[in-house]
């Protein structure tokens, strides 16, 4: 068997590694990058040839960073099986779409600017999109649904096996079983690890023994205050924003993040905890996710199907509204707060958040409230790091607004949390790679893995093989 890690390989966005045995190329997961937009740019549209000549794809989860190229896949000649499970699928139907849509939205506005710059005697060539609904549109027949424990046969003598990671709703970790040359070699793929205790989804699910382990990293190196904080906070700086008459724009990720938000935040209205101040989640990506919650749930803990029992709808409640026209968007700027706005993108890179950030960054009463992990170089990901300026829609502008950091909803199990996910597997495992984490991040997790289970842990560069088996 042969491992070759073409994206998220020293980094945290995109998502992509192949695997070759039994004259098969399975591809684990095809993933969108994010950061630097020249370089995020040049990577998403140069996929490596091994990558378009797969046989097949495994996809771990529904979000961006794991799913979003598989249309470039496609666009490129991939006409295999995208196997995942019914839930990632029913998102990804939702989410390729729309990620088309704001590329082709995006090169349109580019293409305006640059018309303007042409008519001045500026040289500048035309934007395309990554790729068009269109292709988007021709990656969707190709899912094929693999629920969770049920063995999928990729040939006669290669299957696989996903369990519930506890990242988002439908996420997986994989475990391939190789039979190809005789004595059989398991090899696990963790995707995205999800925290034991977060609202909504079940908590990661104990994994069999492994050979070899492909494993994240996002917070190798970085420990999580305990998740039943998170309500107190979230309650804190409600009040003290609401107290001052201001917003909280909170860039959310449309799967997950947003519907745990409102789930909490439904919580603390039941309990009177928080003013009754207006709630609106301003995303047509994330209303539809959340009717693709409510189709799933089986995919939730018993927390929440209690509001289920209850005849409650835990993503509904009577201040909260759902946003999906364009024009009811820009009506929120007339309004006077306190007000809660949740959109998306949860890293400020694109969508209708921008445009509540470049309204409201600037006002002293309003708090930009970051919910998830953020990757180098994104605007978000500049919030964090408290920048006195930015720049949205290639324009300067100074953060007066509170910055404020929930990061106890990350959905990342952190280096706690990793180690006992990953102690069923010890007793067998023989090597462990470390993906989808920053450089440091991935070299302070496997030096801990190195010197207190004494395994061989490796960091892998992009395009780097191994041979394993």
């Amino acid at each position: 068997m042969k491992l070759t890690f073409w994206g998220a390989a020293g980094a945290v966005t995109g998502s992509m590694h192949l695997v070759e045995t039994a004259g098969k190329r399975i591809l684990l997961d095809c993933g969108m990058n994010q950061g630097r937009r020249k370089e995020s740019d040049y990577k998403n549209r140069h996929l490596p040839d091994e990558a378009a000549s797969a046989d097949a794809v495994i996809l771990s989860h529904a979000h961006i960073d794991h799913s979003g190229n598989l249309p470039t896949l496609v666009k490129a000649g991939f006409r295999g099986p995208i196997y995942s499970t019914s839930a990632s699928i029913d998102l990804c139907k939702w989410m390729l779409r729309d990620t088309a849509h704001i590329q082709e939205k995006d090169a349109e506005f580019l293409n305006k600017r640059l018309e303007h710059r042409r008519a001045h005697g500026q040289e500048n060539g035309i934007v395309h999109p990554l790729y068009t609904t269109e292709d988007a549109e021709k990656t969707l027949p190709l899912f094929q649904p693999v629920e969770y424990h049920v063995p999928h046969k990729l040939t006669d003598r290669l299957t696989y096996l996903a369990y519930d990671a506890g990242h988002i709703l439908g996420s997986s970790s994989i475990v391939i079983h190789d039979h190809s040359n005789g004595a059989p070699v398991r090899l696990a793929f963790s995707g995205d690890v999800g925290r034991p205790g977060l609202p909504i989804i079940r908590d990661p699910e104990r994994m069999p023994p492994v050979d070899y382990l492909i494993m994240e990293s996002t917070y190798g190196g970085r420990l999580h205050k305990h998740t039943e904080h998170v309500i107190n906070k979230l309650e804190q700086v409600v009040i003290r924003t609401a107290k001052r008459g201001g917003r909280i724009i909170v860039p959310a990720f449309a799967v997950g993040r947003t519907q745990q938000l409102v789930l909490l935040l439904h919580e603390l209205f039941n309990a009177q905890r928080i003013p009754n101040i207006p709630i609106y989640v301003d995303s047509p990506l994330a209303v539809n996710v959340t009717d693709v919650h409510r189709a799933h749930p089986e995919c939730f803990d018993e927390e929440t199907r209690e509001f289920l029992k209850n005849g409650e709808d835990p993503f509904g409640f009577r201040r909260l509204q759902y946003i999906r026209e364009a024009s009811e968007s820009k009506a929120l700027n007339d309004l006077h707060g306190p007000f809660i706005v949740i959109s998306a993108s949860g890293m400020c890179e694109q969508g209708r958040i921008l445009h509540h950030l470049r309204n409201n960054i600037e006002d002293p009463r309003n708090t930009v409230l970051i919910t998830g992990f953020q990757a180098a170089d994104t605007l978000g990901r500049k919030l964090v790091e408290k920048w006195g300026e930015v720049r949205i829609f290639g324009e300067p502008h100074r953060v007066r607004a509170e910055i404020s950091s929930l990061d106890e909803l990350s959905g990342h199990a952190d280096q706690s949390e990793l180690l006992p996910w990953l102690e069923p597997m010890l007793p067998t495992l023989r090597k462990v790679f470390l993906v989808h984490g920053e450089p440091e991040q991935s070299k302070t997790l496997a030096g801990l893995l190195a010197s207190r289970f004494k395994l061989d842990v490796v960091c892998p560069r992009p395009g780097e093989s191994f041979e394993i088996g």
